[in-house]
C-alpha cells in the first residue's frame, strides 16, 4: 500500500491547532449553539426551563452537563418540523430516516449546513488519503439517506470527480471500477465484502484494480475485517463515523496515517461520553455512551444528543483533536442473552477468526422452550464445502463464541452464497423471538 499522508500545508490550522485554541473555539461556540436553540426551538426552551437551567450558565465545557439531552424519540414527537431553528422557508435539504420502526427522523439543512458538511467530507476524505482530482466511487445509497449525497458534495468540494452509483447492481459496480480507474471507494463495509466476491467471481484479481483508499462507514466494523479487506484489494481501509441528527457521514475519521481511531472534528461537534444507565459524564478514556452537541448548526441544533453508540474518547494523534474508539455496538442494538451482553461484531470477529468461514453471517434470535437462544449462520469458504470441514469449522466457532463472547449458540454452515447479502447496510441481527 502507498504511504499517503497528506502535507501539513493541505491541513485546516484548526486540525493541528493546540488544545487551548480548540476549546477556546469550542466555549465560544457552544454557547451560541445553546442560545440558538433555546430562542428558536420551543422544545429546547421548555426543557431547559424545567431543568431551570439557561445557556448564560454555560461558563465552561464541563457546564454542558447540566444541560438536558436529546433523545431519537424527540424527533419522531416533533415530526416532521418541529425541532428545526429557523424558518422552514430556509432549510434547503431535507433527509430521513426510513422511518421502519416509527415515524421517520427528518433532519434539514440550511445552505450554510451544507457548506459545512461538505467541508467536513472533503476533510475526512484528505484524512483518508485521498486528493483533488482523484475519481472517488461513491456507492453509498442516495435518496433520503444522508450517506449518498452527503458523500457527493464533500467530494466535489475537495475537488475530486464523484462516480455516483449508489448501492446495488454489484456486477456493474465492479464493471465501473475495472473502466473507471477509481482511487477512493466510499461504501458501507458490508457491502464491499459483496463487492469483493464479484471480484471473485467474474475471475478478477482485487488486488491489481485501482483501489487505493476505502472509506467504510454506516455500520460498525472490525479491525479484523479491516485486514482481511486490505489484503484482498493491497489498500488502506478507513472507518468514517456520522449520524444524520448531528449531520450524516463526516463527523469523525480516521487519519490513513496511522488509523488508530476516528479523529472527531471538534470545531464542529463537543463530544462527551456517559454512563449510558446513569446519564452521568465519565472520564476520557472510559467507555459509555457517546453524546454530541452540534456547535454550528443553524437549522437543526442537537444539544447533547444520546447517539446509543457506544465508544470512548483517546487524545488526539495524528491531528489535536480527540479520537473516539471503533464503536463497538450501540446500546439499543445489544442483544442480552441470558444476561449476557453481546453485540454483532463480537460475533464478527470471532467469525473471521476461524478458518474455513467466509465474511458472511447473520444471527437469528429464536426461543427454545421458555429461555431465548442465538444461532448464528455462516457461510463455509469455497474450499471447506465438505461436512468434514463444516462440523470442525462449527465446533470451533461455537468453542470461541463461548470462551471468548461468554455465551453458548447453535451455528448454521451454509454453503457459500446462502447467506444473505446487504444492498447497503447488514441487517446482522433477526430477532425471531415471539412478541410478548
Amino acid at each position: 500500500m502507498k504511504d499517503l499522508t497528506p502535507r501539513k500545508s493541505e491541513l485546516d490550522p484548526i486540525e493541528i491547532a493546540s488544545r487551548d485554541e480548540i476549546e477556546a473555539l469550542q466555549l465560544e461556540r457552544l454557547k451560541w449553539s445553546l442560545r440558538h436553540a433555546y430562542e428558536n426551538v420551543p422544545m429546547y426552551r421548555q426543557r431547559f426551563d424545567q431543568k431551570g437551567v439557561h445557556p448564560d450558565d454555560l461558563k465552561s465545557l464541563k457546564d454542558l452537563s447540566k444541560f438536558p439531552f436529546t433523545v431519537k424519540t424527540d424527533l419522531r414527537d416533533n415530526y416532521p418540523f418541529g425541532l428545526f431553528a429557523v424558518p422552514r422557508e430556509q432549510i434547503v435539504r431535507l433527509h430521513a430516516s426510513s422511518g421502519t420502526t416509527g415515524k421517520p427522523t427528518v433532519v434539514g439543512y440550511t445552505k450554510r449546513d451544507i457548506d459545512t458538511w461538505a467541508d467536513l467530507i472533503a476533510r475526512s476524505l484528505r484524512a483518508s488519503g485521498t486528493r483533488p482530482g482523484d475519481i472517488v466511487h461513491n456507492a453509498y445509497g442516495y435518496g433520503l439517506f444522508t450517506g449518498g449525497l452527503g458523500a457527493h458534495y464533500g467530494i466535489e468540494r475537495l475537488g475530486a470527480t464523484a462516480v455516483p452509483v449508489s448501492g446495488g447492481q454489484t456486477p456493474r459496480q465492479v464493471t465501473l471500477i475495472q473502466d473507471f480507474q477509481p482511487h477512493t471507494i466510499m461504501v458501507t463495509p458490508s457491502y464491499m465484502l459483496n463487492i469483493l466476491e464479484e471480484f471473485h467471481h467474474q475471475g478478477l484479481d482485487p488486488r491489481e484494480c485501482s483501489l487505493q483508499v476505502g472509506v467504510f462507514g454506516a455500520e460498525p466494523w472490525t479491525n479484523a475485517m479491516r485486514h482481511e479487506v486490505e489484503q484482498a484489494f493491497d489498500m488502506h481501509a478507513v472507518d468514517i463515523y456520522g449520524l444524520s441528527e448531528i449531520m450524516g457521514p463526516g463527523v469523525a475519521n480516521e487519519c490513513v496515517e496511522t488509523k488508530d481511531g476516528l479523529h472527531i472534528w471538534e470545531d464542529h461537534f463537543y463530544p462527551e461520553i456517559i454512563n449510558p444507565e446513569t446519564g452521568e459524564p465519565v472520564e476520557d478514556g472510559e467507555i459509555g455512551e457517546l453524546v454530541f452537541t452540534t456547535l454550528t448548526k443553524e437549522g437543526l441544533p442537537m444539544i447533547r444528543y444520546r447517539t446509543r453508540d457506544l465508544t470512548r474518547l483517546l487524545p488526539g494523534t495524528a491531528r489535536s483533536m480527540r479520537r473516539m474508539e471503533k464503536i463497538t455496538g450501540r446500546s439499543d442494538d445489544m442483544i442480552i442473552l441470558r444476561g449476557v451482553n453481546v453485540f454483532p461484531t463480537q460475533i464478527e470477529e470471532q467469525v473471521l477468526a476461524t478458518g474455513g468461514l467466509a465474511n458472511h453471517f447473520q444471527i437469528e434470535l429464536f426461543r427454545a422452550g421458555r429461555m431465548d437462544a442465538m444461532r448464528v449462520h455462516v457461510e463455509c469458504t469455497p474450499d471447506a464445502t465438505d461436512e468434514a470441514s463444516k462440523t470442525a469449522a462449527a465446533r470451533m466457532l461455537t468453542k470461541r463464541i463461548k470462551d471468548i463472547v461468554g455465551v453458548s449458540t447453535e451455528i448454521d454452515i451454509k454453503d457459500p452464497g446462502e447467506v444473505e447479502r446487504s444492498q447497503g447496510k447488514a441487517k446482522r441481527v433477526v430477532d425471531n423471538r415471539p412478541k410478548e
